[in-house]
Formats: C-alpha cells, sequence, structure tokens
C-alpha cells in the first residue's frame, strides 16, 4: 500500500472513530488537531457511508489497541510495550501495532515543519535530492506541498511527483537524519533573519498613499506592461473593509448599486464595527432585505465570502473612476478653481 492509499485508510479510521466518541469527546479531542487535519476529518465524517458495526468494532479495538500501546511505551520504552502486547495479544498484533505506533511518531517528528511558511521551506529544500524532497513534502500540509511544488525547477518537478507517489515505507534513522538536517537550515535561516521585503502588499500601501494623478498613471502603464502583476496590486490597494471607511454619503451611492445578496455573503465573519457602519448608511428597504434574507443564509464557505468581497471592491473601482464616490489618498489633493 502506497502512502496516499495509507494515509487515505488511516482517516477512514480516524472518522469512524470520532464518530464512535460522541459529540461531547469529539470536540475535546478537535481541540488538538490542526485546522488542516479537522478540516480533513469533517469532510471524511461528512461523507461516510453508513459503517457495519463489525467495522467499528474492528476500528475501537484497534484505537484501543494503539492507546495501550502508547502507554506501555511511555512506561517502560518500545520493548517493553512489546512484551507486554505479546503477552496479552499475541506477537502478531504486537508487532503491528508497535510498528503503527512508531511510524506516527515519526510523522510528529516533522511536525515543527507543519505551519512553516512554504517560502522559506523552499529556500531551505530546493538543492537537496529529489528524494529527499519528496521525503520532507510527504510530511507538509497539502497547501505547503502544493506551493513548493510549484516552485521547484520543472527538470526535477516530475522526479519528486513521481517518488511521492511511490513512496511507501522509509528508514526511520533516515527519517530522523533528514529531520535534523532541516531543523538546522530552519535554525540557521532564524539566525540569519530572512526578512521579507518589497512585495505587492507593500507596493500597494505606497500608492495608497500617493495622489490620485501618480497612482493612476502608475497602474495604467504597468497595467500595459505586466496586466497580471497590475491586478495583483490594485486586488491589495483597496480591500472590502477599507469600503467602511468612506465618508457616509460615498457608502450610501455605493449601496444604490449593491446586490443584496452579494454583500449579506460579503459580509459574514466580519468585525461588528465594519458591519453596523454598512447597516448604518442602508435604506430601512435594505435593511428589511437583509434581514430578511440572513434567514435563509447557513454553511457560507470562505472562498465565496472573498469572491464577493472582491466583486463589490471591483465595483466601488468603477465608482470612483465615474466620480460617483471619492476616496481619499495619504496626500491632500489639489484643490482646482
Amino acid at each position: 500500500m502506497n502512502l496516499r492509499n495509507r494515509r487515505s485508510e488511516s482517516l477512514k479510521k480516524a472518522a469512524t472513530v470520532v464518530l464512535s466518541l460522541g459529540i461531547e469527546n469529539a470536540s475535546q479531542v478537535f481541540k488538538h488537531l490542526h485546522e488542516e487535519e479537522i478540516e480533513m476529518l469533517t469532510i471524511e465524517i461528512a461523507t461516510m457511508q453508513a459503517l457495519s458495526s463489525d467495522i467499528v468494532e474492528s476500528t475501537m479495538d484497534e484505537f484501543y489497541g494503539l492507546c495501550q500501546a502508547q502507554s506501555y511505551m511511555t512506561e517502560g520504552g518500545i520493548e517493553y510495550a512489546r512484551a507486554v502486547l505479546e503477552k496479552s495479544k499475541g506477537s502478531s498484533i504486537a508487532s503491528d501495532l508497535i510498528d503503527k505506533i512508531t511510524k506516527s511518531l515519526q510523522v510528529k517528528a516533522f511536525d515543527f515543519i507543519y505551519k512553516a511558511d512554504p517560502k522559506q521551506l523552499l529556500i531551505l529544500i530546493q538543492n537537496e535530492h529529489p528524494q529527499t524532497i519528496a521525503l520532507i513534502l510527504s510530511y507538509c500540509s497539502t497547501e505547503q506541498s502544493s506551493a513548493i511544488l510549484s516552485e521547484l525547477p520543472r527538470e526535477i518537478q516530475i522526479d519528486v511527483v513521481e517518488r511521492i507517489a511511490l513512496m511507501d515505507s522509509t528508514s526511520p534513522e533516515v527519517v530522523k537524519d533528514i529531520e535534523k538536517l532541516i531543523e538546522r537550515k530552519m535554525a540557521m535561516s532564524d539566525t540569519m533573519g530572512f526578512t521579507e521585503i518589497g512585495g505587492t502588499k507593500y507596493i500597494a500601501e505606497v500608492l495608497n498613499s500617493v495622489d490620485r494623478g501618480t497612482e493612476k498613471y502608475i497602474m495604467e502603464e504597468l497595467s500595459k506592461k505586466d496586466p497580471k502583476l497590475s491586478e495583483q496590486i490594485r486586488n491589495s490597494m483597496f480591500v472590502f473593509e477599507d469600503i467602511a471607511m468612506l465618508e457616509s454619503i460615498y457608502i450610501q451611492r455605493f449601496l444604490q448599486d449593491v446586490n443584496t445578496s452579494d454583500l449579506l455573503i460579503a459580509l459574514k465573519g466580519l468585525n461588528k464595527d465594519v458591519v453596523d457602519k454598512f447597516y448604518e448608511n442602508m435604506s430601512l428597504r435594505m435593511k428589511e432585505t437583509m434581514e430578511e434574507e440572513s434567514k435563509y443564509l447557513r454553511g457560507v464557505r470562505l472562498s465565496d465570502v472573498e469572491e464577493k468581497q472582491q466583486k463589490l471592491v471591483t465595483l466601488v473601482r468603477t465608482l470612483e473612476e465615474s466620480g460617483d464616490i471619492y476616496i481619499s489618498r495619504g496626500r491632500k489633493d489639489e484643490i482646482i478653481v
């Protein structure tokens, strides 16, 4: 069984255990998991078919055995745990449980890279052997792995993908050596002080502070030269929450052209002060419509919220271009008499 299939099977078993624990106990378990692990478990639970009592019983038996093995290992180490389990469950089951616990501990050994910035990880591992890169990526989150893989040189991307797909098991000693290598490199990078400078967000802040004429000229010229970069900067220059900072007369003008369904989704999860600013500038009729539609709005995805926010930011830009609203810049515009 390759690494991907083994993970899929483990996920199903984990979901079965969580389901069997009940809501209260399951919620306590979730407090100790990473966000991605919670998301994966939630999706697995939501898509699971009805389970037979035999499957649930065998999974819980295995889970109980693993808990026992973990407890014995804590008390007296691997060999003590093996001896106790062999006596109570037989050598075959004991070896299986010890093997699973050992692999679990190996995964946790790489926990320090779980929240690392993909850009920093890329710098640290890009010159390593493809097999080493493949092993490290197999312990990263899917978001980290995809970000790093897309930035690797073309000539080794396929090699790394093949090695990950075909990866089955790796010597604990090798895993430990690579773990120490990356840990040392990360410690050195912290000492050297990797600092992120420049970037689209930084230049967006700069352009937000220049006068309107300069900003307009730069963005128009940049859009001719590099449309994609121009759009990235533009998206960072004015975010949805900034609409609440406009003068009331301009918020009211903006609301005249807004689809209430879009606005309702865009306001999800925002600070109460920001939401209140929108409602303060709504007509009574619009408030009633929003309140009525909110009764039927459930389970909005973050991607949908961001999409609606970006759509409404685009509307603000359009209104600014037409002169219907005014966005204050860092410097005062000259008054034309």
